[in-house]
């Protein structure tokens, strides 16, 4: 008997390299089609999925006998698929592996769903339930190594442009953007929170190296739930300094959004065939950039709703001005500007022509907020004016105006919350499904309605 431990395994997209040799892949099954005296396995493991035929009496009664996600491996010979064959959906359907061997490692129970079709048609709260299981479905797990593109495209486009990266906690002191919706824990008999984002530490270290980024958890208390909100998700913060305006800020979205999209199409091919999506190309056309009465006098010469004296654009009015930016712009986003100061964290900065209004922008995409950000103050002494305006005590905040207190040039950045990045990109339904394991209202992992 082949001694299938004695010889080095072989990643399954490696196979492509070794047709006409003998090799051992090892992973797990997805599907198994016995037709009397031949069989054939679907094996999945890090890197793709492969084909495995057997067709000896005894290869055709292992594959035969085993499971969906049951262990095993497989010795067998690389073998060129007949054309009429080829699976043109899978980077390795051109291949197949012909088995001589089959071990199990380790047997599946029984599984709470099929695995085996191309698509796994489930219902969210199922498919949440049993996440490990829907994990391993390559519809699902291809959203998770697009959304790991995304990161990796964030990360290289600002360490090309002179960014360092920052690792900032999620413990903190005090509610960074006020308001109620804030996480408090006990922490050692003193109150402390989960961090609504990463603002105040990627502030304070734009005085030491001037340019920063940070890939963050962060916590809203939200009570909602909605396709588009989590109570933990993750932010992908920027912050810099010497800008010469909130402009500067806004052509750094610009620039690694273009680059996010050109990164998933040209790296995720495969992917998004699983998926049976399209990437969006950007091309070249700007972004429009309007203040936020201009976008709502747009919005009510389009659809006869005046939303003119609101603070803030609804749902509706989001989707109705990237409709707008794709109609006149050709690029369904669009930049909103100059949102009311008291609609703001305190330290945004307020427009100097317009103190009633910021230097603080939205970029909306697809249908909703992307982006959120601006220019910040800089001033210690208007910053410290701002806090108490808010109701808060200076002394909250000791550590943090320390660093606007011993010279803080201008600055601004922004933050994109990654869920909500993929889902849009991919056009999914609700951002849970962009999420590994989502927390909202209603879950920790588990259903609390389970419990």
């Amino acid at each position: 008997m082949y001694n299938v431990l004695v010889v080095k395994r072989t990643r399954i997209i490696d196979c492509l390299e070794k047709v006409g040799e003998s090799v051992v892949v090892s992973g797990w099954v997805q599907v198994v089609r016995s037709h009397g005296k031949i069989a054939f396995l679907d094996l999945r493991d890090g890197s793709g999925t492969l084909q495995i035929g057997g067709f000896t009496e005894s290869t055709v009664s292992a594959i035969s006998a085993l499971s969906s996600q049951d262990v095993v491996v497989v010795h067998g010979l690389v073998k060129k698929r007949d054309e009429k064959y080829v699976n043109s959906t899978l980077p390795t359907g051109i291949i197949e592996l012909e088995a001589q061997e089959v071990t199990v490692l380790s047997k599946a129970g029984e599984m709470p769903f099929d695995m085996g079709g191309k698509q796994l048609h489930l219902e969210l709260p199922t498919l949440l339930d049993h996440r490990t299981l829907s994990l391993r479905h390559p519809t699902v797990s291809a959203i998770f190594k697009i959304q790991e593109t995304i990161v990796n495209s964030f990360k290289t486009t600002l360490k090309e442009n002179a960014f360092t990266e920052i690792f900032v906690p999620t413990i903190v002191p005090t509610a960074t953007e006020g308001g109620s919706e804030v996480f408090s824990i006990d922490y050692y008999g003193h109150k402390a929170y989960l961090g609504q984002s990463p603002q105040f530490y990627k502030q304070m270290m734009v005085p030491v190296f001037e340019r920063v980024f940070t890939i963050a958890h962060a916590y809203r208390a939200e009570p909602s739930v909605t396709t588009r909100h989590l109570s933990e998700y993750v932010s992908l913060d920027v912050e810099m300094g010497f800008i010469d305006s909130f402009g500067d800020l806004m052509d750094m979205v610009e620039k690694i959004l273009r680059n996010m999209f050109v990164a998933v199409k040209n790296n995720n091919q495969n992917e998004l065939n699983a998926l049976k999506k399209d990437i969006l190309v950007l091309g070249e056309k700007p972004f429009p950039r309007i203040k936020m009465r201009e976008a709502q006098e747009i919005i009510l010469k389009r659809t006869a709703h005046d939303h003119t004296t609101e603070p803030d654009l609804d749902p509706s009015d989001e989707k109705e001005i990237c409709q707008w930016a794709l109609e006149e712009y050709g690029v369904p986003f669009v930049f909103i500007t100059h949102y009311p100061t008291k609609k703001r964290p305190f330290y945004t900065m307020p427009d100097p022509l317009d103190p009633e209004y910021t230097l603080g922008f939205d970029l909306l995409g697809i249908q909703e907020e992307w982006v959120t950000g601006g220019q910040r103050i800089n001033d210690y002494d208007m910053l410290v004016e701002k806090i108490k305006e808010r109701g808060n005590k200076p002394e909250q905040f000791e550590m943090y105006l320390q660093a606007f207190k011993y010279g803080m040039p201008s600055e601004g950045g922004f933050a994109m919350g990654l869920e909500r990045i993929t889902k849009d990109m991919l056009g999914l339904s609700n951002i849970r499904e962009a999420s590994l394991f989502p927390r909202d209202m209603e879950r920790v992992d588990e259903r609390f309605s389970s419990r």
